[in-house]
């Protein structure tokens, strides 16, 4: 009995014991979420490098999930993203619906005070090695509609305050918002396997530190 109960205080030890690196990886490899502070650690690192961006290098919007509907990708994504029944005229104009902005907590009815911002920045990402990809993957990265959080439609002035800065720089004016943003960023990054330099870590594991009962859940791109 006293050998069971040992055992059984030795394995709630083991689960309570942070996940290391190995662990956080496999764990990811099964599909399971994983503490944002291991998957911080998951991020490969790298300095840097801008050199040669051009936002044209990411053909955004394209046709979309459903190249047959006569939407483009920020259609799609507005349609997806709405609260309400959209109101969509002839050749996928969307005039009306409701956009609740999780930068800022605005919600919005009309969708030209939206913007589509892509969690990771095209600037970022070409900086953190989407520049040596082929131009067919970098636009399925700037129209990645297959997880949840790649693309959001959040207020115009929020994602324009955001610009191509990384969590380093900068952070939803929503403090409410912050921990699930970061997530978000390191789930994008972990997916499309972009590094991440020294700043960018240490910033990211600052966060995440503050932020202890949230997770980061990721399939790796195709």
């Amino acid at each position: 009995m006293l050998t069971f109960a040992l055992r059984s205080l030795t394995a709630a030890a083991l689960l309570a014991l942070p996940l290391t690196a190995p662990a956080a990886a496999d764990s990811a490899r099964h599909g399971a979420p994983l503490p944002l502070a291991a998957a911080v650690e998951l991020l490969p690192s790298a300095a840097e490098s801008r050199e040669g961006y051009q936002r044209s290098s990411f053909k955004h919007w394209n046709a979309g999930e459903n190249p047959s509907d006569g939407c483009n990708t920020r259609a799609e994504v507005l349609i997806a993203e709405s609260r309400v029944e959209p109101v969509v005229e002839a050749g996928c104009k969307i005039v009306a619906g409701e956009w609740y902005s999780s930068y800022d907590g605005v919600t919005l009815t009309a969708p030209g005070g939206l913007d589509i911002d892509h969690m990771v920045p095209l600037a970022e990402a070409w900086d953190s090695g989407a520049s040596t990809w082929p131009a067919k993957r970098r636009e399925a990265y700037a129209n990645d509609q297959g997880a949840e959080h790649s693309l959001e439609a959040v207020s115009a002035r929020s994602n324009r305050a955001k610009g191509d800065k990384d969590p380093a720089d900068w952070q939803p004016p929503l403090a409410d918002a912050r921990c699930t943003y970061t997530a978000h960023w390191v789930a994008t990054k972990l997916r499309w396997q972009l590094t991440v330099d020294d700043r960018e870590r240490a910033a990211l594991s600052d966060l995440a530190e503050g932020c202890g009962q949230e997770t980061v859940d990721y399939e790796p791109a195709p």
